[in-house]
């Protein structure tokens, strides 16, 4: 892959514990933030904790919890055995069978791997848009101001065409904004303007992007299409919520109707062929 952050987001340098010599504050914000994003699917666990750094008596009871759900030697010391168990679920996302050789084939599946890894953002110092995910997704940056939908978009093209030895930079740059996509594919004849969708569906595959157009030059939001019937797309999006916003808290799976909503489609088609 060339989007290799997440790896930074799977290991700490020392084992954290508290009072520890070699505690590291990035390493405990780190387990602070998974012990947190736990507790988001397990609201009963006592996971939750501030993400501070500081790895004081709270944090220690927070690990003594998961340990506890975990059934593991409750130490309330986190060394790599223990944090490799508490970020297992990015580790899951980002592994992919390399026995499918069909890139739109495994375009799909990566977005619902990473789906049923439950990426969720964090908030972290007041900032929304953070945590490891987005980390993962967003090349290290986070904060408020990284909206990161495209960020989780090319990353699942990048992971797909990465296990056939392709390249997804060839198909376009390396960007968080919908707006140089939605451009690029204009320049290449890649995106088809949702005037033609409504018109042939059949323009529309599974693996495409989709790109909400808010004006003629302007997309404010995008997403893996997985599926297409009748009026509809399933889809698999980041950074949306229920309602479907742009600016939401996870990865998640929604269904739009194509008929209704301004949903230009980037055709991956050039990272299938040869």
């Amino acid at each position: 892959m060339k989007k290799t952050s997440y790896l930074k987001e799977l290991t700490i340098k020392s084992t954290q514990k508290r009072r520890g010599t070699s505690n590291n504050r990035k390493d405990v914000m780190k387990i602070q933030s998974w012990l947190s994003l736990y507790a988001i699917q397990h609201p009963s666990s006592g996971t939750v904790t501030a993400i501070d750094g500081d790895f004081g008596p709270a944090t220690e009871k927070a690990v003594k919890n998961y340990q506890i759900e975990m059934n593991l030697p409750v130490s309330g010391i986190v060394n790599q055995e223990v944090f490799s168990k508490l970020c297992g679920t990015m580790e899951r996302a980002f592994t992919l069978s390399t026995a499918e050789t069909d890139v739109r084939t495994l375009v799909v599946k990566a977005a619902e791997n990473h789906l049923a890894s439950f990426p969720y953002e964090l908030q972290i110092k007041g900032a929304s848009n953070s945590g490891p995910w987005v980390r993962a997704y967003m090349d290290g940056h986070e904060g408020s101001s990284w909206y990161w939908c495209m960020g989780f978009a090319q990353t699942i093209i990048d992971q797909a065409a990465s296990t056939v030895g392709k390249n997804f930079k060839t198909l376009f740059p390396l960007t968080y904004s919908c707006d140089t996509v939605g451009t690029k594919g204009l320049e290449k004849g890649l995106l088809h303007r949702y005037q033609k969708i409504r018109k042939d569906p059949s323009l529309m595959k599974p693996g495409d992007l989709f790109l909400l157009q808010k004006s003629t030059y302007d997309w404010t939001h995008t997403g893996i299409i997985t599926a297409i019937k009748d009026d509809v797309i399933e889809t698999i999006e980041g950074n949306t919520n229920e309602a479907g916003s742009r600016n939401g808290i996870a990865v998640m799976k929604r269904t739009r109707n194509f008929q209704r909503s301004k949903l230009d489609v980037f055709s991956i088609d050039p990272l299938t062929l040869g």
